[in-house]
């Protein structure tokens, strides 16, 4: 894991945190909410991902001597730096669980702690969650249209810096099967997978010649690269004669890859030339620029691509490469609290809140989360907090509650989960989830409303605000 201190903020966390230091506010509480306004590749639904590395970090998160000295330099007071000194996270944390299914405008993490405390982790969380959540749903677009076919996470090279790293991570919680990034198939026990670059190939006098040496170096996981030179009539070729090298020695070839071309026409060549030299058993991978729309082409032109190597466009999120997630206060010293602005989207929610799936009787989901206030334990009406005269009865149907107890006074409160119970869920979450919110055009748009008590408290605080 990357070792994070707490100076992993934004400067204005720390000027608002003197403030409040000064001002003898360091003990006010404060409640914070994390959210996003809009799903991201105009999809349906999104994938939470990052709350455990969360969790892990804020146990941990501290102010190095190197860190307050560098701070001294930067205009802050001796006592608050005294103060920092014995920072450490002491805060309650309700989140959904990660791996589930989310959708705009809900709380999906809601922090309370001093409002010290909560300003400065606010910054770390961003920036793990929205990342995370991001690539995490890209690749369960790709699981959608892959279906059992492998998916490898080939991206770290492409990656923007470190995020290579958690992206690794994300990608196995929206469905993928391993990486090629080492480092986080050894901390996050991720398969790991490779097979070889063109240079290779090109290092040697000729292709036969390389293909001979990494089958002898590499005999129990060889996928030789055929399109150094000419796919069809020299890699293949070469491909089938090591394959059949190979079985003289008793072993096996596992596979070849394709890295350019037409790859659903050179798949269908690759697989016809490969059973008729009696190499059935080799498998296709194939990698260059995929998406879940070039999967989804290759898939529907019957291209006998068995793995797919997916990097650029995974582990950037392209096109959104960023999630809008937001940290909005909703409770300050006791007090609720709304943003509010004239675009109604971006008024925010106040009070301490809980939200709910919606099932009906026979517990499959109707397509509608509900927010409701902390305490409330039942609710007969939503309403759409961006039209307010909009609303959906809900009275007869059954609820799930979506946010648990994750951390307490600083501590995880639960064992963590492995990455692979993680993917295991969330695989299970999105299959409950009707196909109209999984399509890639003109998805449903599924429902988040709030309760009637809610939506008199916004009111109230509304009519209050903008006298």
């Amino acid at each position: 894991m990357i070792n994070f201190s707490a100076t992993y903020t934004d400067q204005y966390q720390l000027a608002m945190a003197q403030v409040y230091f000064k001002n003898g506010q360091k003990d006010h509480s404060a409640v914070f909410d994390y959210y996003f306004r809009k799903l991201p590749f105009e999809g349906g639904y999104a994938i939470f991902a990052g709350l455990e590395d969360l969790l892990e970090i804020l146990e941990n998160l501290r102010f190095s001597e190197e860190d307050l000295t560098y701070l001294k330099g930067q205009n802050y007071s001796k006592a608050f730096l005294e103060y920092l000194k014995n920072f450490k996270f002491s805060g309650t944390i309700m989140a959904a669980q990660e791996g589930d299914i989310l959708f705009p405008n809900r709380p999906i993490l809601q922090v309370e702690a001093n409002i010290i405390e909560a300003q400065l982790i606010e910054t770390i969380l961003l920036n793990l969650l929205n990342f995370q959540t991001l690539i995490a749903t890209k690749a369960s677009r790709m699981r959608l249209v892959a279906k059992d076919k492998t998916l490898l996470e080939f991206g770290l090279r492409r990656a923007h810096g470190p995020g290579g790293y958690y992206a690794s991570r994300a990608a196995i919680v929206g469905g993928f099967d391993g990486t090629s990034n080492v480092v986080a198939g050894k901390n996050f026990d991720i398969p790991v997978s490779g097979t070889m670059a063109h240079s290779f190939v090109q290092s040697y006098e000729d292709e036969i010649t390389a293909f001979r040496a990494f089958s002898e170096g590499r005999p129990k996981d060889c996928v030789l690269l055929v399109d150094t030179y000419n796919t069809l009539k020299s890699g293949l070729p070469n491909a089938i004669s090591i394959g059949k090298e190979m079985e003289e020695r008793g072993e096996k070839l596992l596979g070849i890859r394709l890295d350019s071309g037409d790859l659903a026409y050179l798949a269908r060549e690759s697989r016809k030339m490969l059973d008729e030299a009696g190499l059935e058993y080799v498998k296709i991978a194939a990698s260059n620029q995929l998406d879940e729309y070039v999967i989804k082409s290759l898939l529907e032109q019957k291209a006998p691509i068995d793995i797919f190597g997916v990097g650029t466009n995974l582990v950037t999120g392209d096109p959104d490469g960023a999630l809008d997630g937001v940290y909005k206060l909703a409770v300050s010293n006791g007090i609720p609290r709304l943003k509010i602005s004239e675009s109604l989207s971006k008024v925010t929610i106040p009070h301490k809140k809980q939200v709910f799936r919606l099932m009906n009787t026979k517990g499959e989901l109707i397509g509608a989360d509900a927010i409701t206030m902390r305490e409330e334990e039942e609710v007969s009406r939503i309403y759409d907090p961006q039209e307010l005269l909009k609303s959906l009865p809900v009275k007869n149907c059954k609820t799930e509650a979506l946010l648990h107890l994750v951390m307490k006074n600083g501590k995880k409160t639960a064992a963590s989960r492995s990455l692979k119970e993680i993917a295991a869920y969330s695989q299970e979450r999105l299959e409950n989830l009707p196909m109209e919110y999984k399509r890639f055009d003109n998805p449903h748009k599924y429902k988040v409303g709030i309760s009637k008590k809610l939506k008199k408290e916004r009111e109230a605080l509304l009519k209050k605000y903008m006298k």
